[in-house]
């Protein structure tokens, strides 16, 4: 395994850093503290900053030699709104709010590798260090784009990564093709007429109507979409009645739920088909229904061109650690909406076994401070060997 001596000599410091992050976590658009200490870090490096984008997001601009090569490199620093259970010295501070997906450890590791090439400076080109908020569901990728990143940071190729639990920390998986879903929800709202429960022929039963369409629901994915073609519809949220009122058949029900596709075609289909049956639902039972599908995050691509880069960057730094064959998430990331506008690779950093409530989104979960020379080193190599001097 190949990690440079001075990141290595580094460590020390990524490691408080990161611990220092994960004890103060910030919800998107909040991170405040955080882009502070990003800002602050970069430009004692030499980097060029620019603030604002997305609110809290953070870029930093490095470029050496004469090579007319641009690349991005994206971390996100956005915590989630649940409490941190697990007792450890950096556990969060802010109640109600923790690091439960290794955000701060990204953060950590792009600032190591920023750290490293501002003082080698081993390289020809321009890299953009680019620091978004908002990952976690609020929309701070695409409000970047819409506010002018790539405008502002023209990118030939833009580069993600992100831990992953139950690879072990000396282990990375780069893989043309599928990474993960898109991520859109859907709502709607059966409204029916309400009576007296004992005499449900006086009304319009919506209840019913929505029993009928939750069990057809899953028909979709199981007989409309092609078998080949991986799909998820869930519902999960379900809103009707009262509970002191079990004698009222009421006049609405609401239903929500999440929808996932790797192709622009079965996302497409998941939206139309949800829609069908909801109205064939309504018809059927003689009620109205509001149906509304809100696409969020498209599905993220791994470009070939960019995945052979990154592939041999991974290579030179673990070696036959490097997975080449992964199985794609069913969440979503909205560095989807960064590589609309660039090439782009996202990759797989290993977080070690993913026991004791080690896997994402767990109230126990802790990024693995054994991975930041890795993900560093990653980062180091790929700007070295696509920017070569």
């Amino acid at each position: 395994m190949s990690i440079p001596a001075r990141i290595k000599d580094d460590l020390p410091f990524l490691t408080a850093l990161r611990r220092d992050l994960h004890a103060h976590p910030e919800l998107g658009f909040e991170e405040e503290r955080t882009a502070g200490i990003v800002v602050r870090l970069l430009e004692e490096a030499g980097i060029t900053v620019y603030r604002g984008l997305g609110g809290t997001g953070v870029v930093g601009t490095l470029q050496v030699g004469n090579g007319t090569r641009r690349i991005g490199l994206r971390a996100d620093m956005d915590a989630l709104s649940m409490p941190e259970m697990a007792e450890r010295p950096y556990k969060s501070t802010a109640p109600g709010k923790m690091h439960a997906c290794g955000h701060d450890g990204h953060t950590a590791m792009l600032l190591g590798a920023a750290r490293h090439l501002a003082a080698t400076q081993d390289f020809s080109g321009t890299v953009h260090f680019i620091f978004q908020p908002a990952e976690e569901g609020r929309g701070g990728a695409k409000r970047m784009v819409e506010e002018g990143l790539f405008k502002l940071f023209p990118c030939d190729a833009v580069y993600g990564l992100h831990n992953m639990p139950g690879l072990a920390v000396d282990e990375i998986a780069v893989v043309e093709g599928p990474q993960l879903a898109s991520s859109d929800s859907w709502r709607m709202t059966f409204r029916g007429t309400g009576t007296h429960g004992a005499k449900p022929h006086l009304g319009r039963d919506p209840i019913t109507a929505a029993g009928t369409f939750l069990s057809s629901l899953q028909t979709i994915v199981g007989r409309v979409v092609d078998p080949l073609q991986p799909a998820v519809v869930s519902a999960c949220f379900l809103q009707a009645g009262d509970s002191k009122a079990l004698n009222v058949i009421p006049d609405i029900v609401e239903i929500g739920g999440t929808a996932r596709a790797y192709s622009p075609d079965v996302r497409d289909q998941l939206e139309t088909e949800i829609g069908r049956l909801a109205h064939g639902t309504a018809a059927m039972y003689g009620i109205a229904v509001d149906y509304a599908f809100e696409r969020r995050i498209p599905p993220v691509i791994n470009d070939a061109d960019a995945t052979a880069r990154a592939l041999a960057a991974a290579g030179s730094v673990f070696g036959g650690k490097v997975q080449t064959s992964f199985p794609p998430s069913t969440a979503g990331d909205d560095f989807a909406f960064f590589a609309q506008n660039a090439p782009g690779c996202y990759v797989w950093l290993g977080n070690g076994p993913a026991l004791d409530g080690a896997l994402h989104h767990n109230t126990a979960y802790d990024f693995n401070d054994e991975a930041l020379g890795y993900g560093a080193a990653y980062w180091v190599a790929l700007v070295e060997r696509e920017l070569k001097v």
